[in-house]
């Protein structure tokens, strides 16, 4: 049995003494390795698969750290990282938790940047090669971005600077047709007339912006992109290499599904079926019904826009049904934003559905389209959990952000009733925007009453010296430790908070008459966060206040359980921080 290549590969400088038969067998070895990782751990598949020749000839091309590459979003940098020193963290399954999904500079000298999030390289790239001429250093600079990241404006904004310098930079587009889920904008019009015509359309975006260009049929072909590389390595002007790659390349269930396989959960390598499929009913499950709801029996003019994440809330049940209401802007959070904002404007009643960790990105269209001007936009927000994959993918922030604009009613949902009514509320309302945080536990179900109020908080049990509010997801957590407070003589009330912009005062008021501490629980960052506006409330009473919840800090291959024990957030410890509090 022949030795495997990987194993004589240490570092980048080892791939120039192989041979291109050499160099096509580790290609076919490296595909191995990642998808034998990620079938057991979860990843990117089809973005890493689609690169794994480019990766491989810009290594052995140029010379890295010297030469550098800033990978777009990286979640295609698994290649790279396995040929810069981290290949054990692919190999050993006792190392898989070694290095971060994503690029990450305090791993290598290879990484430049911690980068989660996408349209960023081109800009980034345009600000290394400015600081290595104004250094007199040299070195090529070249940024990896793919065809999906080039709706996003700042890349726009980034190839519009690259074309004002005069000197090296290569902005490598990949473009394998595909965002996270299918492109869509105008510009994928244009890149595919480009890829029909190898290139020689005269309708060229890129030439339209100044830039040189040049493009590759095929880079899944080792030697093309070896060629390709030495071509333009050491150019002295800014250059597009637009190459056309594969996504999930070397792996059938990949290819055949390209969006699933964009990131997976744990997969059988043979069949590429989930170990372990999601079952029962969902929260979009829950979504949907309203939807639908809304559309049919309340002819509410509403209609569904995201920013390239279609899978997160399965919105193509949506599309396929209403393709006339479905709206996918791509990779363009801060267009989903104003885009929503204008159809309000126009007595449309949008939703927009957002990821957290992504919404952030549209911070000023929040603010300033949507808060100053009052539009009734619902917005969705996903992924407001504690949790630590890596920095870049944070979901404790959300609350910070959305709760404290103007106009912008934020609120947290328990159950699967209450999403539902304040769906309703949000959609039939003209105050302004309201953001719903879905849960992010398992379905939860309690009878709503009645006189259901967004605003008003739910007391789930009554009792006295004690309250704690659980907000959202949390509230199962609120009542375990009610029930074990109960064992320690503690009768302890619990509350569902629901409106978490702006809590109500009445039912927090009522509460100074036979309560002596309160306790807020939340999966979202303290700083900025609801128990801040609770503690606040307070500030001029006698009422005692603790809040539990996420350190303000970016969380890094962290679990979940072990963040959760760290901020006291399990029944045992939110049982000891009330009775250590009374005792005191």
């Amino acid at each position: 049995m022949n030795t495997p290549i990987l194993n004589r590969i240490e570092q980048p400088a080892d791939l120039k003494q192989l041979s291109l038969a050499e160099l096509t067998d580790l290609a076919a070895e490296l595909r191995q390795v990642l998808l034998n990782k990620v079938s057991h751990t979860g990843g990117h598949v089809g973005p890493n698969l689609g690169v794994v020749e480019l990766t491989i000839a810009f290594h052995t091309v140029f010379n890295s750290p010297i030469d550098k590459v800033v990978w777009d979003v990286s979640h295609q940098s698994y290649t790279h990282k396995i040929l810069t020193g981290r290949k054990q963290a692919w190999l050993d399954p006792q190392h898989y938790d070694d290095v971060s999904g994503y690029t990450a500079p305090e791993e290598s000298p290879h990484d430049y940047f911690n980068i989660g999030h996408t349209s960023t390289s081109i800009a980034l790239a345009t600000g290394m090669a400015v600081a290595r001429d104004l250094q007199g250093k040299s070195g090529n600079v070249m940024a990896v971005i793919g065809d999906g990241s080039l709706s996003g404006g700042l890349a726009l904004e980034g190839l519009n600077t690259a074309a004002t310098l005069n000197s090296n930079l290569i902005i490598l587009v990949n473009d394998n047709g595909m965002s996270i889920a299918e492109d869509h904008g105008g510009l994928y019009g244009n890149l595919a007339e480009l890829r029909q015509t190898n290139g020689q359309s005269t309708n060229n975006l890129f030439k339209a912006m100044g830039l040189d260009y040049r493009y590759v049929a095929d880079g899944n072909d080792l030697q093309t992109m070896l060629d390709t590389f030495k071509a333009v390595k050491d150019i002295d002007h800014p250059i597009v290499l637009h190459v056309h790659t594969e996504k999930g390349h070397g792996y059938q269930p990949a290819i055949t599904n390209k969006e699933a396989f964009h990131w997976h959960v744990p997969f059988d390598l043979k069949t590429g079926e989930a170990l372990h499929p999601a079952t029962g009913e969902s929260y979009n499950d829950v979504i949907h019904a309203e939807l639908e709801h809304e559309l049919t029996d309340e002819k509410t003019p509403i209609t569904a826009i995201t920013a390239a994440i279609p899978g997160a809330y399965d919105l193509k049940r949506f599309g396929r049904k209403h393709p006339d209401r479905y709206f996918d802007v791509g990779i363009a959070e801060q267009e989903s934003i104003t885009f929503a904002a204008g159809q309000a404007q126009q007595w449309l009643r949008p939703i927009v559905f957002h990821s957290g960790t992504f919404l952030q990105r549209a911070y000023d269209q929040l603010s300033h389209d949507l808060g100053i001007n009052r539009l009734p936009v619902t917005i969705m927000v996903k992924g407001g959990q504690i949790s630590a994959g890596d920095p870049t993918h944070q979901g404790v922030f959300d609350v910070a952000m959305l709760s404290n604009i103007p106009n912008l009613t934020l609120l947290a949902p328990t159950t699967k009733q209450e999403l539902t009514a304040m769906m309703h509320w949000a959609l039939h309302q003209t105050n302004g925007p309201v953001a719903i945080r879905v849960p992010g536990n398992d379905v939860q179900s309690a009878p709503l009453a009645a006189d259901f109020d967004a605003h008003k908080m739910r007391t789930v049990h009554a009792g006295h010296q004690v309250a704690v509010l659980g907000v959202g997801s949390l509230l199962p957590l609120a009542q375990a430790a009610q029930k074990q407070l109960a064992t320690h003589g503690v009768d302890a009330t619990v509350i569902d908070p629901r409106d978490i912009s702006d809590p109500d005062g009445a039912t927090l008021d009522a509460l100074l008459a036979d309560h002596q501490l309160v306790v807020t629980l939340e999966e979202a960052s303290l700083s900025g966060g609801f128990g801040e506006k609770v503690s606040r409330h307070y500030g001029n009473t006698a009422m005692r206040v603790l809040n539990l919840g996420a350190a303000k800090r970016f969380n890094d291959r962290e679990t979940t359980a072990e963040l959760l024990h760290e901020f006291k957030l399990t029944p045992d410890q939110v049982v000891k921080t009330v009775t250590d509090a009374l005792a005191n």
